[in-house]
C-alpha cells in the first residue's frame, strides 16, 4: 500500500501542478470557461459572472499549491480534505457537462490539451480514485525535504504564483497554446485537407403514421414512409476533422471581407470583443499606434462583436478613425487576451500580438 500511495501522491501532485500552471498562464481564458459554466444554460448562476476572473486566479493558484503541498507532505490534513472536495466538485461538473452536453471542453488544461466532456469526466474519475487512496492512507505520506523548509517553499511558490499571474494579466500569456499564435497563417489554419475525416450524423425523422409518432433514423437520405412528416433532429455520431481555425471571418454590412484582408501585405487589427466591456485606458494607449500605422501604410481595422452604436461612441470619444468589422466574439477572445488588443498581419500571417499595456512595443515596417 505504501508504494501505491507514493505513486498516487506523485502522480496527483504533478498533475495538479501542471494543470494549475497551464491555467495560470492564461487566467483570462479560464475565466471565459467559468463564465460558460455560470451561464443560464449550464449551472444558471449568472451573478458569479462578474467575479469569474478573480475566481479563476484563486482556483488555479489553489490547484497548483495543493499539488505542491501533496508532494512535499506539508499541511497533510488540509491538503487531503481540499483535494477530495475539489475533485468531487469537478467530477460532478464534468459529468453534468458530458451527460447534458453543456460545455464541450472543461478547460482543465486550458488550450494546451483540449479534452472532450467524457474524456474530462474519465480523467476526474481516475483522479477521484487516486485521491481517495491518499485520503484514507495519510499515514504513508512522509515529508519530502526537511519539514522546517516546507513553509518557505510554500511561501515562495505562493509569491511566484501571484507574480506570474499578475504579469500575464497585465500583458499576454507567456506561452501561447492557441491556434492564433504568432507565426500562424490564418488562411492555412482554416484549410480542410483533401483526406479530412468527414463527420457522421444520424438524422432522426419524425412522422405521424396511423395516428402514432414514429421515428426513422438514417444517415442523410429521406426515408420512404407512408405518413405525415413532423420534424427531423440531427445527432452527431462521429466527429469529423475540424481545422485549427474554424471561426474566423470579417463581415461588414452583410459582406465577407475575410479573404481580401488576409491577402493584404500590412494590416493592423485592433481587437475588442465587446466595446462596452473594453478597458478605457486601452484606447488611449493604442491611439498613437493606430495613427502611426496609418502613416506607415497599414490597413488599420477594428474587430468587434459590438453594434454600430458602441462603435460610434468609441470613435467619437477617442478619435480613432478605423473601419470596424464584425467578427465572432469567441474568435476575438481567442486571438488575443486583451480588450482592446493589437495584432499585425502580413498576408494573413500573425506577426505580432500585444496587450494594450504593451502598445508602445508595436513594431511597424
Amino acid at each position: 500500500m505504501k508504494v501505491i500511495v507514493g505513486f498516487a501522491r506523485i502522480f496527483v501532485g504533478i498533475l495538479f501542478i501542471i494543470s494549475g500552471f497551464v491555467k495560470l498562464n492564461d487566467p483570462v481564458g479560464f475565466s471565459y470557461k467559468l463564465q460558460e459554466y455560470f451561464s443560464p444554460g449550464v449551472l444558471d448562476i449568472p451573478f458569479l459572472v462578474p467575479f469569474a476572473l478573480a475566481l479563476a486566479v484563486f482556483l488555479v493558484i489553489v490547484e497548483l499549491l495543493l499539488g505542491l503541498t501533496l508532494i512535499l507532505g506539508y499541511l497533510k490534513n488540509l491538503t487531503r480534505w481540499s483535494l477530495l472536495l475539489m475533485i468531487l466538485f469537478f467530477t460532478f461538473l464534468t459529468f453534468y457537462s458530458a451527460y447534458f452536453n453543456k460545455v464541450t471542453d472543461c478547460g482543465c488544461f486550458g488550450d494546451a490539451l483540449p479534452l472532450t466532456p467524457w474524456e474530462s469526466f474519465s480523467k476526474d474519475v481516475v483522479l477521484t480514485i487516486l485521491i481517495l487512496i491518499i485520503f484514507f492512507n495519510q499515514k504513508y505520506i512522509t515529508p519530502l525535504f526537511n519539514p522546517s523548509s516546507h513553509k518557505w517553499i510554500f511561501f515562495l511558490a505562493f509569491i511566484g504564483c501571484l507574480g506570474f499571474g499578475y504579469y500575464v494579466l497585465m500583458h499576454l500569456p507567456a506561452i501561447d497554446f492557441r491556434a492564433y499564435k504568432v507565426g500562424v497563417n490564418i488562411s492555412e489554419g482554416m484549410k480542410m485537407p483533401d483526406d479530412a475525416k468527414q463527420a457522421v450524423y444520424d438524422y432522426n425523422w419524425k412522422f405521424m403514421v396511423d395516428g402514432e409518432e414514429k421515428i426513422i433514423t438514417t444517415q442523410g437520405s429521406y426515408p420512404s414512409v407512408d405518413g405525415e412528416f413532423i420534424e427531423v433532429n440531427t445527432e452527431v455520431v462521429e466527429e469529423g476533422y475540424v481545422p485549427p481555425i474554424h471561426d474566423f471571418s470579417l463581415q461588414q454590412d452583410g459582406e465577407d471581407f475575410t479573404e481580401e484582408i488576409l491577402n493584404e501585405p500590412k494590416v493592423l487589427m485592433v481587437s475588442a470583443y465587446n466595446l462596452s466591456k473594453s478597458e478605457k485606458a486601452g484606447w488611449s494607449a493604442i491611439k498613437n499606434q493606430v495613427d502611426a500605422a496609418h502613416k506607415k501604410g497599414y490597413h488599420v481595422i477594428g474587430l468587434s462583436a459590438s453594434g454600430p452604436n458602441e462603435i460610434a461612441e468609441i470613435k467619437d470619444i477617442y478619435g480613432i478613425e478605423i473601419d470596424f468589422y464584425f467578427a465572432d466574439e469567441t474568435a476575438i477572445k481567442t486571438i488575443v487576451r486583451s480588450n482592446p488588443g493589437l495584432v499585425t498581419l502580413e498576408k494573413g500571417t500573425i506577426m505580432q500580438k500585444l496587450h494594450w499595456n504593451d502598445a508602445e512595443d508595436l513594431k511597424l515596417k
